[in-house]
Parts: structure tokens; sequence; C-alpha cells
């Protein structure tokens, strides 16, 4: 759910930027404020064509620009294309949005969610160097329950995602100094349980109960469009000291 742009119209105005797994959800929000403060923005999807291709209608209806490329992130080929495809249109990127993840759908390998939250991120931060502008942003989307998975434990049915999630994050900390020599930002920004998610949505369905029980805990989750709202703020407002942005309370994980 769309709620108010943080952003001002304009703002981003010649700006290019990728946000991964931005067909629906998170991503399609984030994706959205972007090109209404005048960025140029990459659509990319897994399966949803008709999806991104909506979106894309939509934005441009509004008098934005915007492109959707089709990628499977665990493939290299894939990849390859969508930067190749970006550097075409666009010419190269300003921001990468790392928002993608996955790993409690069914039918999927056992090592799937470490191969998509770790192997593919840190896979898609090198391939996407040569197309990264100097002074670039690279924001890498996570929650609380994965970004304090060493020091406090989760639902049993989020572990792997959460131990791989962090993995991820860990792996793309070890090249902020690499990243610094061209000037280019790293942030990670952490969030509890979101609402309306697809995470949310099959932990619901795995442990019924469970949502609630967190919200109660919590005191409040934040819906779709509000942490949208943060991601997209995280690519523009300046990069906290420890390279974290933290989406609400996170006094119950001992931060």
């Amino acid at each position: 759910m769309i709620v108010n742009n943080p952003l001002e119209p304009g703002q981003l105005s010649g700006k290019r930027i990728l946000v991964t797994g931005s067909s629906r959800g998170i991503g399609a929000d984030t994706v959205s404020y972007f090109a209404e403060a005048g960025a140029k923005v990459v659509i990319n999807y897994r399966n949803k064509e008709a999806r991104a291709l909506k979106l894309v209608a939509a934005i441009e209806a509004k008098g934005g620009t915007a492109i959707a490329v089709g990628a499977d992130l665990t493939d290299a080929d894939d990849v390859a294309r969508l930067f190749s495809e970006i550097d075409a249109a666009y010419g190269g990127l300003d921001v990468l949005v790392m928002n993608a993840s996955g790993g409690m759908e069914s039918g999927m390998a056992e090592d799937y969610a470490m191969k998509l939250n770790r192997d593919a991120q840190t896979d898609l931060l090198t391939a996407a160097l040569p197309v990264l502008a100097d002074g670039a942003r690279v924001v890498f989307v996570t929650s609380h329950q994965a970004h304090f998975i060493k020091t406090v434990e989760t639902m049993p049915e989020y572990v792997p995602v959460a131990l791989s999630k962090r993995a991820g994050e860990d792996a793309l900390r070890d090249r902020v100094p690499e990243l610094a020599e061209r000037g280019i930002g790293f942030v990670v920004v952490s969030g509890d349980m979101i609402e309306g998610t697809v995470t949310a949505t099959l932990l619901e369905r795995a442990n019924p109960g469970a949502i609630d029980t967190r919200r109660e805990a919590a005191g409040r989750l934040y819906n779709v469009g509000e942490f949208a709202a943060e991601v997209a703020l995280a690519a523009v407002e300046p990069v906290p000291a420890d390279n974290t942005r933290y989406v609400g309370d996170v006094s119950d994980f001992g931060a």
C-alpha cells in the first residue's frame, strides 16, 4: 500500500535506480517512490512479468521513466543480461537496492535460501560494479530477525532464511572498503516483520498466529508502503555510522 512519498518531486531527477524483486510488495512501492521523485527506474522480476509491465505502465502514465527486466538472480547469465540491458537503456546506475530475497517457497532445493540470500547477492554486487557510478549507493534490505539472528532466536520456520540473510549481509559488509574506494555508500535497512509481504503470509501459513504474536510483542508492525518509504530514504540520506538503518523499535532485540 503506497503511503505519502517521503521523497520530493524532482529530488532524484537524472538518477538511475535498480530495485531487485520489484514487481510487487516492498520493491514495487519503493521503485514507485523513486520514479515519482524523477528517477529512471528498473523493475526487476523473476517470473511476474505481467505485474512488472503493469507497474511500468503505471509509472509511465504519471510521466515517469521505467523499464522491466526479468532475471533470476541465482542465474549468472540472467544477471549479466540484466546489467547489459540496464547499461544499454540508461548508461549505468546510481542506486542499487538489493530487495529480492526468499527461502520459504515450497519446492526449492535445501540450499536455495543460502544461494539466493547470500551467494546471489554478492554475485549481484560484483556484476553491478562496472555499471555503478562513482558515488553511487547500494542498499541491502533485511529483517531484524535476520540481522540479529546471531544473538536473538527467531521463529523456527524462519531460521534458514534468517541465517542466509545474515550471511549475505556479512558478505556484503566485507566489501564496504572496496566500495568506499569509489565513494559508493552501503546501507543495510533492517525492519521487523512487515504486514502484507509474501514472507509474512508464508510464516502465518506455517505457524498460524505468528504474525499476531510478533505484532503484540513489537507493539506495531510496519505495512509494505511504510517500510518501502524507509528503504527509499536509505538511498538518499547520509549513510549511518554503522551502515545500518533500523526501521521501528529494536529494543527487544537487545539493541
